[in-house]
């Protein structure tokens, strides 16, 4: 009886083809790039046929997309099958076609890992079942992401370059202006310009952004209609709640141009005065604190949403009651409103009282020198305690990038040998870029900060003309006063004590306004 051999049959290696070009262009041509790309994955595949390796018929094509990040259809269909068990190798032309970016690969090779798939670049001979390959691997990816964050950078920098200058750098027409064809320049178009003015001075009529966009429409008044390059038509629609605040906050209508979270003088002529606009976006901000209650405050309520409880902290409602014809009204502490009177010595207190109490303290303010004095001091210590607290968590970001850097430097040499630690290392990446972007941000609150410490001048126009000025007011605007002045009001029944919180910016804006009132 004769013994049987063993068999010698290579296994097969299911091979999938990923292929990707970051732009459109070229793709409709009957041979392009995806079709070289894959020409020689197939080549190389072939070669390796006594390796067992067989080529998949199905095709990973991603056109179109950029290796940035892993929103890619094709990429995410391989994967899938990845995870499925119907692929042992990738093989790609380069590594970069793969991803651009150190943690998603990562990411990806951890998949692999876990999954017993090989990968292969044509063009770049490595193995990444031995530490030499991961090494070659991490370092060709590590250059493939570094020139794509440089050419971002580029990018970036010719951007606020040019926004520093004053330039527009294009987007979507915008209703005010039209666009100069040979220079791009924008240029005021006068009758759109008059609308947006219009539509400034109608918030401030109105005082509310839902009432602009239904006084618009019922003017039959639509967006501005442009077309995109491609000649798509966009625009024309009805006004609602954002476009309107898209409107009234874009700072092209004041002459200048926006880049992140600083805004440069432009190039183009200023549609909407400074007067105007410090209005309307004060009015905003007012709106914006108070959730839109001004608009809804029915019984002109001095200190809705500005008072609090000084006991335990919590905000004060407005409320009323009837009794016969009269109606009364009150603040009431709302943890004592839901847990019950016990739960707060505060309860509530007659809202005509302590409202008169808030006016008549601000009218003695703006008559006594040394008040005024002392509410400079204490808005200018408000403000060095807010810079004061950004700059602490400024200092305590520095020290994790400290230790973040450090631990970088641990991580790199065991990247070679463990795609585990390849993707720690490429997460710590992420982590100091988040940490350097929040740094600068906290820097430039600081810079803001120090622009904006209120001066004694200032104070003194807001405050000193208060009296006079008070009584000549309607309920609205008395109450669009107290909210500009005042930040916070603390009730506090147990010491007997009232403790009134300027808003230093609102102080700011108010003795703007007065002093240019007095020049004119």
């Amino acid at each position: 009886m004769s013994k049987r051999k063993p068999s010698t049959s290579v296994p097969a290696v299911r091979c999938a083809i990923y292929t990707r070009k970051s732009t459109s262009e070229g793709l409709e041509q009957e041979f392009n790039t995806l079709d070289a790309q894959r020409d020689s994955a197939e080549a190389y595949i072939a070669s390796q046929k006594g390796e067992g390796m067989v080529c998949l018929s199905d095709r990973y094509d991603d056109g179109g997309f950029t290796g940035g990040n892993m929103e890619r259809p094709a990429l995410k269909r391989m994967m899938d099958d990845i995870e499925a068990g119907k692929v042992d190798c990738v093989v790609v032309y380069k590594v970069d076609r793969m991803s651009r970016s150190l943690m998603d690969f990562a990411r990806m090779m951890v998949t692999f890992e876990q999954k017993k798939v090989s990968f292969v670049s044509v063009t770049q001979q490595f193995n990444t079942t031995q530490s030499m390959g991961r090494l070659t691997l991490n370092i060709l990816l590590s250059f493939a992401q570094f020139e794509r964050e440089i050419i971002s950078e580029r990018t970036r920098d010719k951007i606020a370059a040019s926004r520093r200058k004053g330039k527009w750098m294009g987007g979507r027409t915008v209703l005010g202006f039209d666009v100069d064809s040979a220079t791009k320049k924008l240029l005021v178009n006068q009758s759109e310009a008059e609308r947006v003015r219009a539509m400034f001075r109608l918030y401030l009529e109105k005082r509310s952004l839902l009432a602009v966009a239904r006084e618009l429409n019922g003017r039959s008044e639509r967006t501005k209609v442009g077309r995109t390059k491609k000649g798509k038509t966009y625009g024309g629609r009805e006004w609602d709640k954002p476009t309107v605040l898209r409107t009234l906050s874009n700072v092209l209508y004041r002459g200048r141009v926006p880049y992140k979270t600083e805004t440069f003088p432009g190039e183009h002529e200023a549609i909407v005065s400074d007067a105007l606009w410090l209005k309307v976006h004060e009015l905003l901000r007012s709106n914006g604190r108070s959730g839109g209650m001004f608009v809804r405050n029915k019984y002109g309520a001095l200190l809705k949403g500005l008072i609090h409880c000084g006991p335990c902290g919590s905000a004060m409602g407005h409320t009323t009651t009837n009794k016969g014809n009269r109606v009364y009204r009150y603040y009431v502490c709302y943890k004592a409103q839901k847990q019950g009177w016990d739960a707060c010595p505060n309860g509530s207190l007659p809202a005509k009282q302590i409202e008169s109490f808030v006016v008549e303290q601000i009218k003695r303010i703006g008559q006594d020198p040394a008040l005024r004095s002392l509410t400079l001091a204490k808005c200018r210590e408000q403000a060095e305690a807010l810079q004061a607290a950004v700059e602490g968590e400024l200092a305590g970001i520095e020290r994790d990038l400290v230790r973040l850097n450090r631990e970088l430097a641990t991580t790199a040499g065991d990247a070679a040998d463990n795609a585990h630690a390849a993707a720690r290392l490429a997460d710590l990446h992420e982590k100091v870029r988040a940490a350097e972007k929040q740094a600068g941000v906290l820097r430039g609150r600081i810079e803001e900060a120090e622009a904006e410490l209120i001066t004694k001048d200032e104070v003194d126009a807001a405050l000193g003309e208060f009296d006079s000025v008070w009584s000549r007011l309607s309920p609205k605007e008395q109450t669009r006063l107290i909210r500009m002045l005042i930040q916070r009001v603390d009730y506090d029944a147990t010491k007997g004590s009232v403790s009134i919180t300027f808003h230093p910016l609102g102080l700011r804006s108010i003795g703007q306004q007065a002093c240019e009132g007095a020049a004119a």
